[in-house]
């Protein structure tokens, strides 16, 4: 039988437990029913009514002046019975008599008072005048209820402040002493519906995370050889590329339980606190084990020691982290337990605690390249009604540098713009539109612009397109606008190819592309603008990067002063002030340089330029198609994109084979029909 279903209670009912809490609850109820049960009907009257329907009529018994506050009116029983004592005539509960009092009302003074009765009783009978009687009481029950209603309420509040600080949700923190319980949520390996099916892209990162998973499902294949289980992963990479997704398809795959937590669960007000629910979530995991933690942002905690002298440091984050070292990897074994951790701030971490034996394996998850973004864009477009027209390829190519968060807001945007449009399915223009809303922002045509500025508009988005069009290296050109978008009066949209290497002249030819706005200010107006801000900024960044970075200059040399640990002051250099010198010379060179050749393309191209900012300002927007029409097809073809004409080809001849294959087994199948 289970315990937790059997009630308290002789012959108890199923389902029904007992609570302490009831005892208090009916020894109140008792209580308060003592004070009610019984009591005389009391009615409140005033000094007028008193004297002129009970006094003067000599229907009063007596009266009596408690504490010298209230009189007290007792009526003689003969007239009880009377229709204007009826209210006060009987008890409260049940039908006895009521003996009173039955009337009061205050007095404000006894002399007072006094003086008032014996004015009034002057034509009265000795016999028949009434003296009143002083009593003094004290309120028991009241007084009991005066010093502990506040009471509760002070304990109410407390007990309702330390809930609330202690954490509402998840874990033991919801109690006020289980405040050192872990916060982590346990998903059940039945619940876990996530398998690496649901993974799109990522690759490199399942192939390396599937020995976790064999680890987990068959552990004697390797320990049998004398070999240990790793202790935990590490999933290093940038927002929104499926860390946490990945962590959960290991668990789904893995079918073990999963504890699900943040890093900021672990920090709270109190002292000892985080360490605490570190020890209780390792305790709960190895009850469970095999299983899986994983903990998310773990650079809450997990931040290097010994940063923080100057203000003391945070002894508690420390404190939380020493005990996380010591679970992972100290003397106490955690057998069948595996720590996944994701975080975007790898650099941040401590060294304790990413050397081997803690986390073995950093598992990097970059952002997605065409192939996998082709991968994720099939899975997320499985929900959406798609036009027939809808090229795969197309959206993959469309968004470089996205991850796979920012795809799943491409398509949920494409089809909420669909929707608005009330379109019955997505149709390839939503989801540029989507993009473009995504990386530019929403549209400003109400925004007044005069027809200089957009003119000067025109002309410096056209300068971008024809130098980036025009140059080897330079990222192709897939629109332009002059539509204000966010903060930006005009945008350019680029297809930027996804290189591991770049050289010195595929950096030249982008800063050169990039400096085609203002050139073509200065070549077709004479003026320059701060239009170009962004420009700037950007081509400052890259060449001050090639010379102090990548070495790519010259004159400075094969001199790199990046610091790719991230314990370099902002406040020395690690230069002196004469190589200074020598970086912004070289810098200054190589934008002048670049300025001028930007120019040379303009001017080279002078009709074509103008030609394409007179249709810039009479459509707005033009596309790639208008540019090929204007200057031609473009020389140089991208190699991305003939990877992806390449699988299709090999999809659909694998597909051509499957359709074969099935035909001839249909076939095979009515020929045994008919023998038999």
């Amino acid at each position: 039988m289970n315990d937790k279903k059997k009630s308290n209670l002789p012959g108890g009912i199923k389902g029904f437990k007992f609570k302490i809490y009831w005892i208090y609850a009916l020894i109140f109820v008792f209580f308060i029913g003592l004070n009610f049960m019984g009591t005389e009907v009391t009615k409140q009257t005033n000094w007028q009514e008193f004297n002129q329907n009970m006094l003067q009529q000599q229907k009063v018994e007596k009266v009596v002046i408690v504490n010298k506050e209230k009189a007290y009116i007792y009526i003689k029983k003969k007239f009880l019975s009377e229709e204007q004592y009826r209210e006060v005539s009987k008890r409260t509960f049940g039908d006895a008599l009521n003996l009173g009092p039955h009337y009061y009302f205050e007095i404000g003074s006894v002399e007072t008072f006094s003086n008032n009765l014996k004015e009034a009783q002057i034509e009265f009978d000795n016999e028949e005048k009434i003296s009143p009687f002083y009593e003094t009481r004290k309120d028991v029950f009241g007084d009991l209820l005066g010093w502990i209603l506040p009471l509760a309420f002070f304990i109410f509040i407390w007990l309702f402040i330390m809930k609330r600080m202690g954490g509402g949700a998840g874990g033991g923190g919801s109690q006020i002493f289980n405040i050192g319980k872990t916060k982590g949520k346990l998903v059940d390996k039945a619940d876990i519906k996530v398998t690496f099916k649901d993974v799109a892209g990522l690759e490199g990162a399942k192939e390396e995370i599937t020995e976790i998973v064999d680890f987990l499902k068959s552990p004697e294949k390797y320990t049998k050889l004398g070999g240990k289980i790793p202790k935990g992963a590490l999933l290093i990479g940038p927002p929104g590329t499926g860390k946490t997704l990945l962590a959960k398809a290991v668990a789904g795959e893995a079918k073990v339980p999963f504890f699900s937590l943040s890093g900021s669960d672990f920090v709270e007000m109190f002292v000892g606190v985080g360490a605490s629910r570190v020890r209780d979530l390792f305790k709960q995991a190895k009850e469970k084990s095999p299983a899986i933690i994983f903990i998310d942002e773990i650079d809450a905690i997990g931040r290097a020691r010994g940063k923080n002298a100057m203000t003391g440091s945070n002894d508690e984050r420390e404190n939380t982290l020493n005990q996380l070292l010591t679970e992972m990897d100290g003397f106490g074994t955690n057998s069948g337990v595996i720590v996944m951790a994701a975080t975007n701030r790898a650099d941040v971490l401590d060294k304790a605690l990413t050397r081997a034996g803690r986390f073995d394996r950093q598992i990097f998850v970059d952002l997605p390249d065409l192939l996998e973004r082709k991968a994720i864009f099939e899975v997320h477009l499985k929900p959406i009604k798609l036009s027939e027209s809808m090229d795969i390829n197309f959206l993959a190519r469309q968004t470089p540098g996205f991850s796979g968060a920012d795809i799943a807001n491409v398509c949920n945007e494409a089809a909420l713009i669909a929707a608005r449009k009330s379109k019955k399915k997505v149709e390839k223009q939503d989801f540029l539109d989507a993009v473009d809303r995504i990386i530019g922002g929403l549209e400003k045509k109400s925004k007044i612009i005069s027809p200089n500025e957009k003119k000067t508009i025109a002309y410096h988005e056209a300068g971008h397109a024809t130098v980036s069009w025009m140059l080897e290296h330079a990222s192709p050109l897939v629109k332009v606008t002059i539509v204000p978008r966010g903060k930006s009066l005009g945008a350019a949209w680029y297809l930027p190819e996804e290189r591991q290497l770049t050289t010195t002249e595929q950096m030249l030819d982008e800063i050169c592309a990039a400096m085609g706005g203002r050139a073509a200010e200065e070549v077709f107006f004479g003026r320059i603008s701060t239009g170009a801000l962004s420009d700037l900024e950007k081509v400052t960044k890259m060449a001050y990067a090639m010379v102090s970075m990548y070495g790519l200059s010259k004159e400075v040399g094969n001199i790199s002063y990046y610091d790719s640990s991230g314990q370099q002051s902002g406040f020395t250099k690690p230069y002196s002030e004469e190589r200074a010198q020598l970086i912004d010379k070289e810098v200054s060179r190589i934008l002048e340089e670049e300025y001028t050749r930007a120019k040379e393309v303009l001017t080279s191209n002078k009709d074509k330029v103008e030609k394409l900012g007179a249709e810039l300002l009479e459509k707005e927007v033009i596309f790639k198609a208008d540019l090929e029409t204007i200057f031609g097809a473009r020389k140089w073809k991208s190699y991305e994109e003939e990877q992806l004409i390449k699988l299709d080809d090999e999809k659909a001849e694998s597909d051509k084979k499957a359709k074969k294959e099935i035909v001839v087994e249909k076939k095979e199948d009515t020929t045994e029909v008919k023998e038999e």
